[in-house]
């Protein structure tokens, strides 16, 4: 298929009326959306100024359609508490500071358990020992802990609470 002036004359119609790459390849008959939108990039025509502009438009429109929202509330009504939002977010900082200060207790607890680990190879390991790797697995001073594990998991109490991490409040 080759684009003669005819046709590319009647793709820049059919898209300055507004149809999509799907609607003029239709009409055309024997190209694809995919050649459409390959011919209009070509050719310097593209949607993508006209969409930016309408989602500009309409996030304006929403803008102000909030702010006369916002004017139309009744004088008499209660206002927020000011400093609740204030409040919820010292709660946010309390508890992510309580999770930093486990999260450093954890990491201590795991420093002293790799001195007391049994420094095992990937041969010795059994379900009923913790599979936490030290070090770099192509070093010859690599090994995993050994320690007997929780139930259910596959490290030791020390490990799973490294490993196992409680959702932070914004992913809940």
């Amino acid at each position: 298929m080759s684009w003669s002036n005819e046709r590319v004359e009647l793709l820049r119609k059919l898209h300055e009326e507004g149809l999509t790459a799907s609607q003029i390849a239709k009409k055309l008959g024997d190209v694809t959306r995919n050649a459409v939108i390959g011919k209009l990039n070509r050719l310097g025509i593209s949607n993508k100024s006209k969409i930016a502009a309408a989602k500009k438009t309409n996030a304006s429109k929403d803008a102000e359609a909030a702010r006369k929202a916002d004017m139309r509330e009744e004088p008499n009504a209660p206002a927020e508490d000011p400093g609740k939002s204030g409040l919820a977010s010292v709660k946010d900082l309390n508890g992510q500071q309580a999770l930093l200060e486990k999260q450093q207790n954890d990491i201590a607890k795991a420093e002293a358990i790799r001195k007391k680990s049994k420094k095992l190879s990937l041969m010795e390991l059994t379900e009923k020992t913790c599979k936490w790797p030290y070090g770099d697995p192509a070093t010859s001073n690599f090994f995993f802990c050994g320690l007997p594990v929780a139930p259910g998991k596959p490290y030791c109490e020390v490990h799973v609470a490294l490993a196992y991490q409680p959702p932070t409040s914004r992913r809940r």
